[in-house]
């Protein structure tokens, strides 16, 4: 249930099971070389009418961007404590986050679903491309960016930019992963390699950008002295 809570969370409607297992429907038929998806097709893979595709997601794009976020949704939204927020349960929320993007990143599911929105993006039909953009790094920037603005009201991280800073993250967690497993690199990384990748990513964002280190710690001397 974490995926449709994530989506509830960004003001969406929670797919109910039934419309979850038109998604996933959806999405085997986006993967697929040998389908096309269209509302026939997804009406007969998840064995339901056109009509109720209609009513649930209004037209195709609307089905395109339900299912792109469902497949984002997987990255859990990331839970801070009311109170008391440290670098330790700031650092747990950013490792749990990047370990969630390594993971959805990494499967067949969204390499197949980058590829197709790639080909498709300077054609006619290029409304996929906009739609997994819109709905994946574009999103995942929106779902980071409460975790990195109350770094920064807690005095843990010290940035002029948030945009800024969540795309510093992005390189951190995603390095040449994704571009390699694009270009057909079998590498699968496993729960461990995940994990300590996102331990890493983590670390050297902070050594960047947690307020009192490195660079940060150098600004902020200069400020208080001013």
């Amino acid at each position: 249930m974490q995926a449709a809570q994530t989506i509830a969370q960004e003001g969406l409607d929670a797919p109910t099971e039934r419309q979850r297992a038109v998604l996933d429907a959806a999405l085997a038929l986006l993967v697929d070389p040998n389908e096309t998806l269209t509302m026939t097709s997804v009406a007969r893979r998840a064995s339901c009418s056109k009509e109720t595709l209609y009513k649930w997601f209004g037209d195709r794009d609307g089905l395109l961007t339900a299912t792109v976020q469902w497949q984002a949704a997987k990255v859990r939204a990331v839970q801070l404590p009311q109170a008391g927020l440290d670098r330790t349960a700031l650092a747990g929320a950013l490792e749990q986050f990047a370990a969630d993007w390594l993971r959805v990143l990494s499967g067949t599911t969204s390499v197949a679903l980058n590829r197709l929105a790639i080909g498709q993006a300077q054609t006619l039909r290029g409304d996929l491309g906009r739609i997994v953009l819109e709905n994946g790094p574009v999103a995942m920037g929106r779902r980071l960016r409460p975790v990195l603005e109350a770094g920064q009201a807690a005095g843990l991280i010290a940035c002029d930019d948030v945009e800024t800073a969540f795309r510093t993250f992005f390189g951190l967690v995603v390095r040449d992963l994704q571009i390699r497993l694009l270009l057909g690199d079998r590498l699968a990384p496993g729960e461990t390699e995940i994990r300590r990748e996102a331990m890493r990513a983590t670390q050297q964002f902070l050594a960047l950008y947690g307020a009192g280190t490195g660079q940060n710690a150098h600004h902020l001397q200069q400020e208080g002295t001013r």
